[in-house]
């Protein structure tokens, strides 16, 4: 059943820049892969968000498959979580078009708490991968701090046109600096 509504939620992302970002967008994807309409309700009872965060879903799922397989021992620690935010965005890359659209919905304000669940949840798998083991309160600053790179990364990217995704490279490269600068700076203080 996974199968399918990943199926079906990439389908009307595809279509997303002509159809909208809809409920029913997806029942018409549904149709076009030869199931009936009301596939798309059954299997996202929550409506759009629900196919929203499914799609988030599938780009971890990708994600996690295809640094499986990296090597990590070599890399700083900023080096994984830039390397897995830029893989994450060349995976996006061929349903750019329909994010630009399906993003409307994680801005609506009734949405918020649960883009930011939906992000957290995101920035948790990117912090395991890149072998995070904190316990501490530095396993929900971590994953706080790297949402908030990953969300502005986003829009960044969305609006990308470099070649191989160069400035949002760069643009990613600042905010990681950034953000270890501000964990080094915490850290100075608690210390203190």
């Amino acid at each position: 059943m996974n199968h399918l509504k990943d199926a079906i939620a990439l389908a009307a992302l595809d279509d997303a820049p002509f159809d909208g970002w809809t409920m029913a967008a997806l029942g018409r994807a549904a149709q076009n892969l030869g199931k009936p309409a009301l596939m798309a309700e059954a299997l996202f009872p929550e409506g759009i968000a629900d196919a929203t965060r499914h799609v988030t879903d599938i780009f971890d799922r990708r994600l996690m498959a295809e640094l499986k397989g990296i090597k990590t021992q070599d890399l700083r620690v900023r080096e994984r979580i830039a390397l897995a935010v830029m893989t994450r965005f060349q995976i996006m890359t061929p349903y750019k078009p329909g994010l630009r659209v399906a993003l409307a919905v994680w801005t609506n304000p009734f949405q918020a708490p649960r883009a930011a669940k939906t992000l957290w949840a995101s920035a948790d798998k990117i912090w395991v991968w890149a072998g995070d083991t904190a316990t501490d309160y530095n396993h929900y600053t971590k994953r706080a701090l790297l949402s908030g790179v990953m969300a502005s990364g986003l829009l960044f990217w969305l609006q990308d046109q470099s070649p191989k995704g160069a400035d949002t490279r760069a643009f990613l490269e600042r905010r990681i600096d950034s953000v270890l600068a501000l964990g080094r700076l915490v850290g100075r203080r608690k210390a203190a």
